[in-house]
């Protein structure tokens, strides 16, 4: 299946910059960042049960990254860099792993490489949970308390709402079932796989988001920090994103 994107022109001997965004949002969430890149072509791609890919499901992870590279060969995308954030970093680990053909480099913010046997349970656990409440309460409730999460402690009360009010024009079926094919939980520890592997690999976090910092500094890949943001960096820095994404492509 072909997954929702949206195509910026840029120089064709370039790589493209393939965009992929959080949990709940859309093709949207990099386009601050993305076109200060305009030399590079761009594809800010909506993920299964998100934005135009709302009515796309994917069963795990293997089956979103096959997804993503039918949506890279429908746009003739043969020499491209991966930039996720969160859930979009997971995926572009994931991918990172399994040595696709094109990709020049993986740059990922707030992303978790995988946690251990004796975590994943609690975390299906919670995961679950979250699920029902996407199904089953008004999105408005939900995000109230998902953007609460510890996580989330550095955002402001405005920031909360912002996001609040940008999250409910999905929908909670479609991001319920995401949630469960793509929980933490499902994925494997992928710090192994990517010591071995050879695409370059650059990740990136807010200095506040302690979290974060401390996962980042357990891979064998340098790590980048963003000044004055927490987890969702690149909406509370955009200048210190880019920058940190431009030092990373020489830009």
């Amino acid at each position: 299946m072909i997954l929702h994107a949206v195509a910026k022109a840029g120089e064709a001997q370039r790589p493209w910059l393939v965009f992929l965004h959080g949990f709940a949002g859309d093709s949207r969430e990099w386009m601050e960042v993305g076109e200060r890149f305009s030399r590079h072509p761009r594809l800010y791609i909506d993920l299964p049960g998100h934005g135009g890919s709302s009515a796309l499901y994917a069963r795990d992870l293997d089956e979103v990254c096959l997804q993503l590279r039918a949506t890279l060969v429908s746009y003739n995308i043969l020499n491209y860099w991966l930039v996720g954030y969160s859930l979009g970093g997971r995926i572009a680990m994931y991918s990172c792993c399994q040595n696709p053909v094109g990709l020049k480099g993986v740059v990922v913010e707030g992303g978790h490489p995988g946690l251990t046997a004796a975590a994943r349970e609690a975390r299906w656990l919670s995961d679950a949970r979250w699920a029902q409440r996407f199904r089953h309460e008004p999105l408005t409730d939900v995000f109230n308390h998902w953007y609460r999460q510890p996580v989330f402690a550095g955002l402001s009360a405005a920031q909360r709402r912002e996001l609040v009010a940008i999250r409910c024009d999905n929908s909670g079926e479609a991001l319920a079932a995401m949630l469960e094919a793509t929980s933490l939980a499902g994925q494997p520890n992928l710090r192994p796989a990517l010591r071995r592997c050879d695409i370059p690999f650059y990740y990136l976090c807010g200095e506040h988001d302690h979290k974060f910092r401390a996962l980042g500094a357990e891979l064998a890949a340098p790590c980048l920090l963003i000044n004055d943001a927490g987890h969702n960096a690149h909406r509370e820095n955009p200048n210190g994103t880019a920058a940190c994404l431009a030092h990373i492509l020489r830009y």
